[in-house]
C-alpha cells in the first residue's frame, strides 16, 4: 500500500520561505503524477502544483506562479514544493497526494501539514 508522508510544515512572515517535502513509501514505479493540494478554513481544497513522475514536467497554479516550485526526486520518492513570497492567503492545510498511471484523478493522499503566513 502506498503511503505519503509530508513534512516541513510552519509558522512563516509574510514574503518569508517554506519548503514542504513528501516522502512516497511504495508505488514509484505505477506513479503518474504527484501533487500538492491545500485548504484553507471555509474553502475547498484546490491544486496548487503538480509533476509528472517520470518527465518530471510541472504545473503551477496561477495564484502561486514566480513564487511556488514544485520539484521531484526520483531516487529518493520525494516531491517538494518550494514555497517564497509567501502572503497571508496561502495559509492552509497542505497535502501531497498521488494518481497512479491509468487513473483520471488523485487518490493517494497524505495526512497534511499546516502552513500559516502571519502579517
Amino acid at each position: 500500500q502506498v503511503q505519503l508522508a509530508e513534512s516541513g510544515g510552519g509558522l512563516v512572515q509574510v514574503g518569508g520561505s517554506l519548503r514542504l517535502s513528501c516522502t512516497m513509501s511504495g508505488g514509484s514505479s505505477t506513479t503518474l503524477r504527484m501533487g500538492w493540494f491545500r485548504q484553507a478554513p471555509g474553502k475547498e481544497r484546490e491544486l496548487v502544483a503538480s509533476i509528472t513522475w517520470i518527465s518530471g514536467r510541472p504545473y503551477h497554479a496561477d495564484s502561486v506562479v514566480g513564487r511556488f516550485t514544485i520539484s521531484r526526486d526520483n531516487a529518493k520518492n520525494t516531491v517538494d514544493l518550494q514555497m517564497s513570497s509567501l502572503r497571508p492567503d496561502d495559509t492552509a492545510v497542505y497535502y501531497c497526494a498521488r494518481q497512479r498511471v491509468g487513473r483520471s484523478a488523485f487518490e493517494t493522499w497524505g495526512q497534511g501539514t499546516q502552513v500559516t503566513v502571519s502579517s
